[in-house]
This record gives structure tokens, sequence and C-alpha cells, in this order.
């Protein structure tokens, strides 16, 4: 079964460098994403309760987005990928975090109900929740 590309947004009251800072390093990750966050050379392994996922950084530009690639999929022709774009509102000065991901059609709500846990506990984190 194909998954679908889906994507959510979110105001996060924080700089565009704080908010990289999360999103990209091992340390900054393990405090809202996972339990725990290692990296070896472009893999980074992430825990929760117990249980261990693996994903390569794939593309990333200085504050402005990370991509990673799951290495489950890697063997997949498919392009699936989560990504993190931070975009600052030209007008407002609001930056905004936008999560692009990819589930299986049946899965599509449970794991946009992940994100907004996730986001809820960065955006708490970051003194905006």
């Amino acid at each position: 079964m194909d998954r679908e590309l889906f994507k959510l947004e979110y105001i996060i009251k924080s700089s565009p460098t704080v908010l990289y800072n999360y999103l990209r390093t091992p340390s900054g990750l393990s405090e809202w994403f996972a339990d725990n966050v290692n990296i070896k050379d472009d893999v980074f392994s992430f825990f929760w309760d117990g249980s261990e996922d693996e994903a390569r950084l794939i593309a990333t530009r200085d504050k402005e987005f990370v991509r990673f690639k799951w290495l489950y999929d890697e063997d997949e022709d498919e392009d699936y990928y989560f990504e993190f774009r931070i975009k600052v509102d030209s007008l407002t000065g609001e930056t905004a975090l936008i999560i692009t991901d990819f589930a299986e059609p049946d899965e599509k709500d449970e794991a946009m109900l992940l994100w907004e846990k996730q986001i809820t506990a960065l955006k708490r984190l970051l003194g905006g929740a």
C-alpha cells in the first residue's frame, strides 16, 4: 500500500536559530522527539520506550530545514522521508514549523496525532505551550 504525504504547520514561539538546534542535534531531539538520540556519521538512532529506529540525515540547510529518511525505508524505491522546515512570516515575524511526513492511509490520523503530541512537547520546552 502506498503511503500518503501529509504536512502539518505549527506556530512556534522561538527564533529560527534556537528551533533549528532542537531539530538538528541529538541533544535537542532527545528533549522532545525521542527518549534518547545518538548519532554516528549521518545516521541518527532514536530510542523510545525500549525500541530503536534509525534514520539517515539526507538533507539540511542551516536554520531552514532538516530531512531524514528511516533506514527501514532505504531499500524501497519510494522517496519517503520526514522533514522539519522552518518558515518565518515576513509580515508578522512569526516562526512556523512545517512537518512533512508519509503514512499509510489507514494510519494517517494516528501519525498526525503522534506529531501533535511531539510538537506539544517541543512548544512546552520552548515556553510557548
